[in-house]
């Protein structure tokens, strides 16, 4: 909400700065968005008056005023369309300064002088209005400072409101909390009930109690739409982000915006019969105020005649009924609509207005008949009129009742964690407005007033106490507990680790949807009956995933669509494999799975652009497992469904399968869409999170002894079974097998294979000889040949 702070001041004007002020207001929780002068910084610009007007002789849009500034005549040259003689303007004198720099001087414009300039709007900063001069009353002093006169020395601040603190969507209720917080007294508009003068009225009907527990309507008579709503007004309106219309509207928006109660005023020319609240009927239509033809729901609270509907209740009115150029007879309404009732109701028509956002948030039920003679009072002033009696409409089992709670000191005191005296907690809940039913030592019962709906349990309460007391008042401690640090285990690599080591061979970490669709599931884990969702999201999350590696494929498949053609994804979560009818038996084990495409490195002039293979996600598993000197892993040809079967492995540690990596196969590559090899591994994080206790052992100073073999064994035997025999008989200096060679060809037999093997060995306590090498490589040989018929090749 936005408001001049001199209107405020007129309420309630504690010696405070702005800046306080805005301070104050922003602490006690209501928070200060934006604070803008009402104009720009000018100076020397005084009230006005053109005695004369006269065709420039030099130029058709220019004319030459007389203009006077209450002591002294002065030329002026002026191009705007409405300089006549007889209106009073803003004259900026020479010597004047208009914005930062701009200096008003003597001038010649066509050959004829010009002392001075008058003003438009715009150039004083107040608005964006350029179409002309701006005119002032008639009763404005000549030669008054402009400044003083409109009171352009004032602040627009803009309040962000909670939707419960809709008590201060008013000067009155902003007022109201500003006297609080300064514990000054308010000076609030004196209302007195209207000189009722004809007995005219019109017949109110209300249907719907529940939504509308209050309907309040007055007839006036011989009112003057003409009449020009007052500077005063319309600048305060101005100031509040809301456009004069016509005086009787700019009236009602006035009371609105100083009371908080939304009115409306319908040309009585244009009512047929009786006012009556309804809901709406099916397909009912209304034309509102801004030209929009409106289809009306049946749950739609509306104000109608006898005939049609004339207002949508609380949001706008019937542009039919509305107040026009040709109204002479008004009958004005002031009414309480439930919250409830009008809860997201303009918002489903597209609407929102100044009216809809008070009514849903609440407006004070004891209201309405004190709006509607303010209003009163201020149209008889402007427009004139002769006044009727009020009708009002009221079922009280439907209004709202002022709601009690009581407030405990022990609570207090433990919120606060400030013990207040009695009498100060009592005076923040008088000045609040509260109707302290009962105070003792141990608590005080309330009743909330009316404009306080919000107020409803204790801890409200200990709210206002702590707001108006100041937060910053209340004192500050840092919170203690015990806590108890658990021990880091070194047999567990962290986490975090496996995570480090992903990203640093360009990895990027992938956090799927653990549901994934039915048909992905039965192509990916054919054996696997996946867990149902009863209420899934959408169609293609119907089911938990079995495993990560689908949910892997469909984010590659999404960046491969976005021309990304190098991708490496890695996800840790868990896997549902189980039943539906024994979730609590549902097995979610912990996996780390990965996926790999495109090149090997990312593109540059200094390398090619070799694509990924078998054997970099091979390395990457390895370099998991190595974290923390972790076990080493074996590989096993693999047979998996959705893995190339001759380039897929399992994953083993101590005979133990605990994953699978390999290429996509390639049938489920093009079924998907796929363009390029992608290359996956699946692993248990468990098995990759255990880790060995590092032991110490020194560094031997002996210099270390290889051996190479070269056997020819089956094609089927893997390698990691000689490297198996290798390590079972190479003894305890033994240090690392490394496979430098493996050949199939010419000069072997088609069903065999030529593996060369590297063997390391490095004693801490002495140098090898050649007889102890030599007869423990014998050893090897022949056991590699008894258990695996490896042979030494010629």
């Amino acid at each position: 909400m936005k408001f001049s702070e001199n209107w405020l001041r007129e309420w309630v004007n504690p010696e405070i700065s702005t800046d306080e002020l805005v301070a104050q207001v922003t602490m006690a929780g209501l928070e200060v968005d934006e604070v803008e002068p009402v104009a720009s910084d000018f100076s020397g610009v005084v009230v006005g008056e053109i005695l004369a007007a006269e065709k420039h002789p030099n130029a058709d849009k220019l004319q030459v005023c007389r203009v006077s500034d209450g002591s002294e005549e002065f030329q002026v040259v002026c191009g705007a369309p409405n300089a006549r003689a007889g209106i009073k303007i803003p004259f900026a004198k020479v010597g004047a300064v208009l914005g930062a720099d701009f200096k008003i001087k003597k001038a010649k414009l066509r050959q004829v002088e010009s002392f001075g300039m008058l003003c438009a709007a715009e150039e004083l900063g107040i608005s964006d209005d350029n179409d002309g001069l701006l005119e002032l009353s008639n009763d404005a002093p000549t030669g008054t400072d402009i400044r003083e006169y409109l009171g352009l020395n004032d602040a627009i601040i803009d309040v962000d409101l909670t939707p419960n603190r809709s008590d201060c969507l008013s000067i009155a209720g902003l007022a109201r909390e500003v006297g609080v917080l300064n514990n000054t007294d308010l000076s609030p508009v004196v209302i007195e009930p209207s000189n009722v003068e004809v007995d005219d009225t019109f017949s109110v009907k209300v249907e719907a109690s529940e939504a509308c527990p209050r309907y309040i309507g007055r007839v006036i008579n011989g009112v003057n739409v003409a009449v020009q709503t007052p500077l005063w007004m319309s600048e305060k309106l101005r100031r509040s982000g809301i456009r004069t219309i016509d005086p009787i509207v700019d009236i009602t928006n006035y009371v609105m915006l100083e009371l908080g109660q939304p009115m409306h005023a319908f040309d009585l020319a244009n009512l047929n019969g009786f006012v009556v609240v309804r809901n709406a009927t099916q397909d009912e239509k209304i034309t509102l105020l801004d030209g929009q033809e409106i289809t009306l729901r049946p749950d739609t609270l509306i104000i109608a005649d006898e005939v049609r509907p004339l207002a949508m209740a609380g949001i706008m009115g019937g542009e039919l009924s509305g107040v026009n150029d040709s109204t002479q007879n008004i009958f004005l309404e002031s009414a309480f609509f439930a919250p409830i009732a009008l809860a997201g109701k303009a918002r489903s028509y597209g609407l929102h207005t100044d009216s809809s956002h008070r009514f849903e948030r609440g407006v004070d039920a004891t209201l309405q008949q004190k709006a509607i003679e303010r209003a009163t009072a201020l149209i008889v002033e402007i427009a004139g009129g002769k006044v009727g009696p009020l009708i009002e409409v009221a079922n009280d089992a439907d209004l709202p009742k002022a709601n009690q709670v009581t407030l405990r000191r022990k609570k207090l005191d433990q919120y606060l964690a400030i013990a207040l005296e009695q009498s100060q907690v009592t005076e923040i809940l008088t000045r609040l407005g509260m109707d302290l039913i009962s105070v003792s030592d141990t608590e005080w019962v309330i009743a909330a007033p009316s404009h306080r709906f919000d107020i409803e349990i204790e801890a409200d309460l200990i709210e206002e106490v702590a707001r108006i007391y100041g937060y910053d008042n209340l004192p500050s401690s840092m919170p203690t507990a015990a806590v108890n640090f658990k021990p880091v285990t070194e047999t567990k690599t962290p986490i975090q680790s496996v995570r480090a080591t992903l990203v640093a061979n360009g990895y990027q970490e992938a956090v799927t949807y653990s549901f994934i669709d039915p048909v992905l599931s039965k192509q990916f884990c054919p054996d696997i009956t996946p867990v149902p969702l009863e209420n899934p999201i959408s169609s293609d999350m119907g089911v938990m995933r079995p495993s990560l590696v689908p949910s892997l494929v469909k984010t590659y498949l999404y960046n491969q669509n976005r021309q990304q053609t190098r991708v490496r994804l890695f996800e840790a979560g868990r896997r549902f494999i189980g039943s539906v009818d024994k979730l609590a038996e549902l097995d979610q084990q912990e996996r780390i799975a990965g996926l790999i495409a495109g090149s090997c490195s990312p593109e540059g002039w200094y390398h090619n652009n070799e694509s990924v293979d078998f054997y970099d996600i091979k390395a990457h598993v390895e370099a998991l497992f190595e974290l923390n000197q972790g076990q080493v892993p074996a590989f096993e040809r693999a047979d998996v469904v959705y893995l190339h079967p001759g380039r897929s492995a399992k994953v083993l540690i101590d005979g133990k399968e605990v994953g699978v990596l390999g290429e996509l196969h390639p049938q489920f590559a093009k079924d998907l869409g796929i363009n390029q090899a992608v290359y996956i591994f699946d692993l248990e994080l468990d098995a990759v999170l255990s880790a060995q206790l590092p032991q110490y052992s020194a560094v031997s100073k002996f210099p270390e002894v290889r051996r190479d073999l070269a056997l020819v064994v089956d094609r089927q035997i893997p390698v990691s079974a000689l490297e198996s025999i290798v390590a079972q008989y190479a003894g305890e200096a033994f240090q690392k097998v490394a496979v430098f060679d493996v050949y199939q060809g010419q000069g072997i037999d088609e069903s065999k294979k030529s593996v060369a093997l590297g063997l390391t060995w490095q004693h801490p306590s002495h140098t090898l000889s050649d007889e102890e090498v030599n007869k423990t490589v014998d050893q090897i040989v022949s056991a590699l040949a008894e258990e695996l018929g490896a042979v030494i090749r010629g």
